[in-house]
């Protein structure tokens, strides 16, 4: 990838060095005074609801989002057109389901750790057992989304002829996350999430102007054209649950990934329960998937309007071996062919979608492993106190880099991408538990859920194997079946409650 003259790799370095010292004189400038424990895992429980839901937006559009959603338009497969759209209106019944069935229970329990409420309804080994499935999962899914964006930098210096070591790039990339998190945690990332939302929707409002002048389309007209390109598809109803594309199967996955790895996961659902009180979280939450419903669909428009650009001045598709390279269609285009602040933008857009998404992943595994697994109250203010979560914060940054790392030396895209395939299966015995534990009164001993949790995702895995055999090609609804096989587990093993 040939890169413009002006975007050298000491320009960029220079660029991104001065995006984070911003950050973390915002950061300075915020939590000021204020390195509490109350701060660092609820942010003193008084956060605005408007910058709450605006900054969740970065948090839940990783880098790998940012490049990825827009590729979809065109690909072939699981989605096609803006059929996306209809796995995003499933997340808006998630949503809903987090607002009034969830958000409720922590609220009403004065939750910090969402998984305390495991140990209430089951037991220790249970509230262990759901902490450290969410644990393994974020620590892969973050490092996973960080590795991407460091092998970006790493290309990129090279490209300029700065050999820095990989380790080098990995150790600064996580440093410079720990400097603007480790003081006030939550109260800090609620800010600096709402910059980093701002400058990927300014990399993104940028794209689709340049796009647009460039192709001389207005707004409606480009739509006409997207239809002509058999680009402009939304709905699929043919061919049932055959078509992967099928809109039931994309809405009922939609809405349960939302449920579980938002409503379900830490790291989410603790910027939610930062606000002041219910109706605030509950304003939270609906504004917020309004917002991600808006942003996602200029996401696929844009992506529509990369793939009318390319054809339009006969430009050539990135290739990966002999297929064409989807998700680098964004990066090319933004580095090589449009104007050099279009390349910026571009580029600070996607470092803010990646680590507003790796800075609270940061906090969330911090809080989680010191209330969770090493039993710490929330409450406790002393300095022994503080410290330890200081060291455990380091501990996950230090942990994130060797998993980086880890990454780097195995080398093989393909491995890497079912590791973090397999994190996503942990999610489906949360689902099953909470699920039990809400709808149900029945009790099962505490000792059997851990083998249920792992029996669960093994099982799912290989009856996955054996349907492709048989013609049959998961897609998302793995969660479900993982969720379900948990739930059935439960019920067999379960027994009446005492009255």
């Amino acid at each position: 990838m040939n890169y413009p003259l002006q975007l050298s790799a000491a320009w960029i370095l220079l660029l991104l060095l001065g995006y984070f010292i911003f950050l973390s004189l915002l950061s300075f400038w915020q939590s000021r005074g204020n390195s509490s424990n109350a701060a660092f895992y609820r942010a003193n429980r008084a956060a605005p609801w408007p910058l709450v839901a605006f900054g969740m937006i970065g948090a839940s559009l990783s880098g790998v989002t940012f490049i990825s959603i827009p590729g979809v338009v065109g690909a072939g497969g699981l989605n096609q057109g803006f059929s996306y759209m209809q796995v995003v209106l499933g997340y808006l019944a998630g949503y809903l389901v987090i607002a009034e069935v969830l958000l409720p229970l922590y609220y009403r329990l004065r939750l910090t750790s969402i998984y305390s409420y495991l140990q209430g309804r089951f037991g220790e080994r249970t509230y262990k057992t759901g902490a450290s499935l969410f644990l393994l999962s974020r620590t892969l899914g973050a490092a996973f989304r960080l590795y991407l964006v460091v092998l970006v930098l790493d290309s990129i210096l090279r490209l300029g002829g700065w050999e820095i070591p990989l380790w080098a790039i990995t150790s600064g990339s996580v440093l410079l996350i720990w400097t603007y998190t480790f003081r006030s945690g939550l109260q800090t990332i609620i800010w600096t999430d709402s910059l980093q939302t701002g400058m990927m929707l300014l990399a993104l409002g940028f794209s689709l102007y340049y796009l647009l002048s460039g192709m001389q389309l207005g707004a409606a007209e480009s739509f006409s054209a997207l239809d002509a390109a058999n680009l402009g598809q939304f709905f699929f109803w043919e061919d049932g649950w055959s078509n992967p594309n099928n809109f039931f199967k994309q809405f009922f996955s939609g809405m349960f990934i939302t449920i579980v790895m938002t409503g379900l996961d830490q790291d989410m659902m603790q910027k939610n329960l930062a606000c002041k009180d219910l109706k605030s979280a509950k304003k939270n939450m609906y504004s917020f998937s309004a917002i991600l419903l808006i942003v996602n669909f200029l996401f696929l428009w844009m992506g529509g309007l990369l793939f009318l650009y390319m054809q339009q001045k006969g430009l050539d598709f990135p290739m990966r071996g002999d297929k064409i390279a989807y998700d680098l269609i964004y990066p090319q285009l933004a580095l090589t062919q449009l104007p050099i602040f279009m390349g910026i933008c571009f580029l600070l857009g996607l470092v803010a979608a990646a680590y507003s998404s790796a800075d609270s992943a940061l906090t969330a595994l911090t809080t989680s492993f010191s209330i969770d697994i090493l039993g710490m109250s929330e409450e406790d203010e002393t300095a022994e106190s503080k410290q330890r979560r200081q060291r455990v914060h380091l501990f996950f940054s230090a942990l994130l880099v060797g998993v980086i790392l880890l990454f780097a030396y195995i080398n093989e895209q393909s491995v890497i991408n079912q590791l973090f395939k397999a994190a996503g299966y942990t999610y489906g015995p949360l689902l099953g538990l909470y699920s039990f534990g809400l709808f149900s009164k029945r009790t099962v001993k505490d000792q059997y859920i851990p083998f249920l949790a792992i029996g669960a995702p093994l099982l799912s895995f290989v009856i996955k194997h054996y349907a492709e055999a048989w013609g049959y090609k998961f897609g998302f609804e793995i969660l479900l079946l993982n969720g379900g096989l948990m739930l059935l587990g439960l019920l067999l093993l379960s027994r009446r409650a005492k009255v």
